[in-house]
Parts: structure tokens; sequence; C-alpha cells
């Protein structure tokens, strides 16, 4: 039975994801090199262990370009069944997850495929990061940039202490008396 949310926001989301990857990538020459080698092949993102009350997103299938970035396929374009790499994401601890992006770390991720193009999208997924402090100075000058810095920086101190909390609440529901 077709989702009508889903169906209606995964295009644009996965054209934002796509946009932000590029970007982030862009800034990253070493990684588009990597990638640069893979043009053409295909990779697809999964959820796996998904329990929150909202719809799983469904998988997400892109393929390299000669540039090394990612590009989505058109609206109607087959996707290959058999892709390159196949990158699963473990939701089943949602917690856990935001404790890991947090405190800067990816989140569990299982990769299966071709074994070159898995060892440089690990090599990307390890290594590449935004650099959100260096596109604020980019679009609002330094001023700004090191302000946002400093707050995004408490914000995320009082981000991971709110998941560890959490975690340990949630924690201590399961032990018995």
């Amino acid at each position: 039975m077709p989702n009508l949310l889903i169906d209606t926001l995964a295009p644009a989301a996965t054209a934002r994801f796509v946009l932000l990857a590029n970007h982030v990538l862009m800034a990253a020459p070493p990684a588009m090199a990597r990638l640069k080698a893979h043009s053409g092949r295909w990779l697809r993102v999964e959820v796996e262990g998904w329990r929150l009350p909202l719809p799983p997103p469904p998988p997400l299938s892109l393929r390299l370009t000669p540039a090394g970035l990612f590009e989505a396929p058109e609206p109607g374009e087959a996707v290959p069944e058999a892709v390159d790499l196949r990158l699963t994401v473990d939701a089943s601890d949602p917690l856990a997850a935001a404790k890991q992006l947090a405190s800067g770390q990816i989140p569990n991720v299982r990769i299966e495929g071709d074994v070159a193009l898995a060892a440089d999208i690990n090599w990307v997924l390890a290594n590449v990061r935004w650099d959100i402090a260096a596109d604020l100075e980019r679009v609002a000058g330094p001023v700004v940039a090191e302000g946002a810095s400093r707050v995004a920086a408490q914000l995320g101190g009082v981000a991971q202490s709110l998941a560890q909390g959490v975690a340990s609440v949630v924690a201590g529901l399961g032990r018995k008396p």
C-alpha cells in the first residue's frame, strides 16, 4: 500500500540530501578523487531495525558521477537491483546513534559489496565532515561564525549530556529492583 507522505517527501528529501552530501564532498578534494574512480557505480543506503512510530525511510539509491559526487536517479529511471555497494544504517537504538552523532562519530553502518568501493566509501565516512563554521563565515562573516560556533559547541555538549541522561534513564527502566 503506497504511503502518500513518504511518496511525496522522499524525492524532495533525497534531492536535499544529495545537495548537502555533494557540498560536503566538494570541500574535500581527496574524497572526490577517491570517488571519481568509481564513476557510474551504484550504492544503496538502507535503514534496518526501525522502531519509531513513523514509517521508515525508503532505500536511497545513488550513482557516483565522473566528478566524484553523488546523483540520484531521474524520476522513472530504472535503478539496478544488484547495486555495487549497500550501506545499511542501524536504526534500532536511536539514542545511541544520537550520542554518536553528538560526539562526532558515525553511527553503526554495515557496508557490503565491491571491496574497492567499500574501502573508499568507508574512508569518506571516517574522514570527511561538514565544516559548518566555514560555511557560516562565508555567508555571515567571521564574527557571526565564531559566535555561532561557540553556541553550537555548547549546544552539542548539552545534547550529548541529554542523550546520555536519557539513555541512562531508559537503561534504568529495564532493570528490576
